[in-house]
């Protein structure tokens, strides 16, 4: 199982395939194996890299609180272990955010963004509530139930459903609650003017709650596609795997090229 030490964390890692670098970011509780679909496909295209955050699946805990900088910081670090000066930044959810944050501090590392079902702020009380219910489910150790739910939500076959539960039960409390808590605060809304590289928005047509965050980092976001893809929610890793990775590869070679990579 690949490790890299960071600052004392070993940080669960995997690397498939070759070219363009991608990697993925996953939100709460999940882990990489959310993106099994993309690393099963796409790594026939590009380096595919998937990573386990600080204190999920099978990354050590941290000691230090987690935080979107301290998550970037690591991605900037694990790009300097696999020796890779430039990638695609892609995260599914908060995750998202987290690629936003990337992308803002760390953007000579970056070509670009992919932002699936992402926000740069929680600004609805609906979402709120139900991340706050995340950090007090994480704070009273119940992270294992949640990790039943959210496990189930995001698969679309009796086996991914094992392999995300086995993985995300994994993680460490006081961590998962950690990254519920900073997401409820994040909010780089202000500064997504900044973001110059090119941005790819997908979200799910039936996920109207989130259309919202669509629209806003449609209009803030410099240079960026928005697309909708029919007939799904939330859950598109996995529930719209052959749409989203199409999409991707689509994305990843125009854009790719155009900044000389191959």
């Amino acid at each position: 199982m690949p490790v890299t030490n960071i600052d004392g964390i070993d940080l669960y890692y995997h690397v498939q395939g070759k070219g363009i670098p991608i990697v993925f970011i996953h939100p709460p509780l999940l882990t990489s194996m959310n993106f099994i679909y993309q690393v099963n496909e796409l790594s026939n295209h590009f380096k595919v890299i998937v990573f386990d955050i600080r204190g999920h699946g099978n990354s050590s805990f941290s000691e230090k609180a987690l935080t979107y900088p301290i998550i970037s910081h690591d991605i900037k670090q694990l790009f300097d272990h696999l020796k890779i000066d430039k990638a695609f930044i892609c995260g599914y959810s908060t995750g998202g955010s987290i690629a936003l944050d990337f992308l803002l501090t760390y953007p000579e590392r970056s070509l670009g963004g992919i932002l699936i079902g992402a926000l740069s702020e929680v600004n609805d009380p609906s979402l709120k509530n139900k991340i706050a219910l995340g950090v007090k489910l994480a704070k009273w150790k119940a992270h294992k139930a949640l990790a039943l739910s959210v496990s189930f939500t995001n698969s679309n076959t009796g086996q991914l459903f094992k392999d995300l539960y086995i993985n995300a039960k994994k993680g460490k409390a006081q961590n998962i609650e950690q990254y519920y808590r900073y997401s409820l605060h994040y909010n780089c809304t202000d500064r997504l003017a900044q973001i110059k590289f090119p941005v790819l928005l997908l979200y799910g047509e039936k996920d109207k709650s989130f259309h919202r965050y669509a629209r806003l980092l449609h209009e803030k976001l410099s240079v960026n596609e928005c697309i909708l893809i029919g007939d799904i929610k939330h859950q598109l890793p996995t529930k719209a795997a052959v749409a989203v990775n199409n999409l991707i590869k689509k994305f990843v070679s125009t854009h790719g090229a155009q900044n000389g990579e191959n």
